[in-house]
């Protein structure tokens, strides 16, 4: 597999193109771990070239296979790191690559630095209660997203904050809801470029919407059933099911949802 920032060569747009050592351009490896007694590794290159079919792992995610997923996961996150993190934010000497790419010391004062990894907090809020969420969920849109894009709210945790009270004070900022109960639902690797999502669902105690127009653009209440009709409709569009932002809408919906970002229906 060849890296460059977030791409990967691909077969034809269609899953993650293997190569053999010898048939790789020069670049930066990186080692990722060995399956079915085969060692991979990824090789960071300036340039993808054109007949490895280069795409997007935003792109390229929902084509590619669990297994191989996440080492592609693990790639563009190590690869992104080494493009930003070249010299020792002590002293500012260029660093060295070394543990296979797991780590960069510096020569100068010695210090190891490893990979960052930002944890960042996504939810679903509701209506009910936590063990029995009601029948509306917030969603939200972007000020940077196409009309009829919609997804969970989420935001980075901040120094010092515990994961609920990062849920509860992200929606209050966003959207002008408060939240009570909050219960962690599972996690994703989001290496755009560092994240750790972690994902949780929520039960607001208010329910008046307050959007500032600046960081998101709209934000509404949806019930189930607009999520199917709007959705199969095309006037509303999820993200994709590799995201965990729609596993949480699909895991409380539980019913038809038609189409996603990128697609229409």
């Amino acid at each position: 597999m060849v890296v460059g920032g977030e791409h990967i060569a691909t077969n034809g747009g269609q899953g993650i193109r293997w190569l053999g050592a010898d048939a790789v351009p020069d670049g930066l490896w990186l080692f990722l771990g060995v399956r079915d007694d085969v060692g991979h590794a990824a090789v960071i290159v300036d340039r993808v070239p054109d007949d490895l079919d280069p795409v997007s792992l935003r792109a390229a995610g929902p084509t590619i296979a669990a297994d191989d997923a996440s080492l592609a996961v693990h790639a563009v996150g190590l690869a992104r790191w080494h493009q930003t993190h070249q010299f020792c934010p002590r002293c500012g000497t260029p660093t060295d690559v070394i543990k296979a790419g797991h780590s960069r010391q510096c020569p100068s004062c010695g210090t190891e630095h490893f990979p960052r990894t930002d944890p960042a907090v996504i939810m679903l809020i509701t209506d009910g209660s936590i063990d029995e969420p009601g029948d509306r969920a917030i969603l939200g849109r972007h000020a940077r997203w196409p009309d009829g894009y919609f997804s969970t709210l989420a935001g980075f945790v901040e120094p010092g904050e515990s994961l609920p009270d990062a849920v509860r004070r992200e929606v209050l900022e966003e959207v002008g809801v408060f939240v009570g109960d909050v219960r962690f639902a599972g996690s994703q690797p989001w290496p755009f470029p560092s994240s750790l999502m972690l994902g949780f669902h929520g039960v607001a105690t208010t329910e008046n919407l307050v959007v500032d127009g600046q960081e998101l653009a709209d934000a509404r209440w949806f019930s189930r059933a607009q999520i199917t009709e709007l959705t199969a409709a095309g006037e509303l569009l999820l993200p994709p099911p590799v995201s965990i932002s729609r596993w949480l809408v699909d895991t409380w919906h539980d019913g038809e949802i038609s189409g996603h970002w990128g697609k229409a229906r």
